[in-house]
């Protein structure tokens, strides 16, 4: 029978939206192949956030709790990993396709000699075999990828799939694995002053790009952004220019996002950026240029001058918001 084990991603003591949502998919999967869900919580102290997995319908909750664990260290966790997944006979492992996923999964399938697909945004089941989905080529085109292993591993793109809601009463264990001494650890994770949102888990972006003219301008980003409740992002244009900081840069060498709304600013629509950011379920193009490529991925454009525009689309939407 399937066994689909959650990997949970937790920062300052709190659970990653994106693991509500590989939490989702993999009880969806289990469903479907006609297996069970567990989730997997590791760190110097999870216990308290193991009720947080019971809402979205897994019957187990793992933990491993260790003050070894109080630093990060991606070869340890890989570790730990891989011995529950012997532990409880799993079949499948997911987890978010964040930075720590990317980093974290693949040396799991390193120690369990499975293959791994990474970032899917979708999957099929046909006769009990999976099949999964992903972009590829810069998003020019997307694939179906079938794994012949005893483990399924996969990284899930943030914000593709719906985070659903299930409660349950999982059966909370804590279980005991050996945790090598770690090859490398964090010792520090310097977090940007005011707390912006993340633009892999946004459901908003605002992004900007050489359109913006310069640094000075960028507020006009940041006001419709504030207004929206949504996190800013930027081109390769805007970051190599030193007009903002690159965790923010959207596109093929930057950031893979799908939020329910990007709205792009001066944004021509080169196809390094459209790689990024065409997974969008709306996509709202402003632009001077009538021919600009953006606007053949765009569901609503509108062409003017982004220093005009912006003013006055921020000044509606408060308008509508405080009706």
């Amino acid at each position: 029978m399937s066994h689909i084990l959650i990997v949970y991603e937790i920062r300052d003591q709190k659970i990653k939206k994106v693991s509500f949502e590989a939490t989702s998919a993999g009880v969806d999967l289990a469903n479907q192949l006609g297996g069970t869900a567990s989730a997997l919580l590791i760190g110097s102290a999870v216990k308290d956030l193991a009720p947080e997995a019971g809402k979205y319908g897994v019957e187990k909750v793992f933990l491993i709790e260790d003050g070894g664990l109080e630093k990060f260290s991606p070869d340890v966790m890989a570790s730990a990993i891989a011995q529950v997944a012997e532990q409880v006979g799993a079949t499948h492992i997911l987890m978010g396709a964040t930075a720590l996923g990317k980093d974290v999964l693949p040396r799991t399938a390193f120690l369990l000699n499975s293959p791994l697909v990474q970032d899917i945004i979708g999957y099929q089941v046909n006769d009990g075999k999976v099949t999964y989905l992903r972009p590829m080529l810069a998003g020019k085109l997307h694939t179906e990828v079938s794994l012949s292993s005893a483990y399924h591993l996969a990284t899930l793109r943030p914000n593709v799939f719906p985070v659903k809601e299930s409660p349950s009463s999982p059966e909370v264990s804590t279980l005991q694995v050996e945790l090598p001494a770690p090859k490398a650890v964090v010792e520090e994770i310097l977090a940007e002053a005011g707390g912006k949102l993340d633009v892999t888990e946004a459901d908003i972006i605002v992004s900007g790009g050489r359109g913006m003219k310069g640094p000075e301008n960028w507020y006009l980003i940041e006001n419709l952004a504030e207004v929206l409740g949504a996190a800013t992002g930027a081109s390769r244009a805007a970051v190599d220019a030193g007009w903002r900081d690159h965790a923010e840069q959207v596109g093929q060498t930057g950031k893979t996002v799908s939020p329910s709304l990007y709205i792009a600013c001066g944004i021509s629509g080169a196809i390094q950026h459209l790689a990024g950011m065409s997974s969008s379920k709306y996509i709202v193009a402003i632009n001077k240029d009538p021919e600009a490529p953006i606007f053949k991925v765009a569901d609503y454009g509108i062409v003017g001058d982004v220093m005009e525009v912006l003013p006055k689309l921020t000044e509606e939407i408060k308008k509508l918001k405080s009706e």
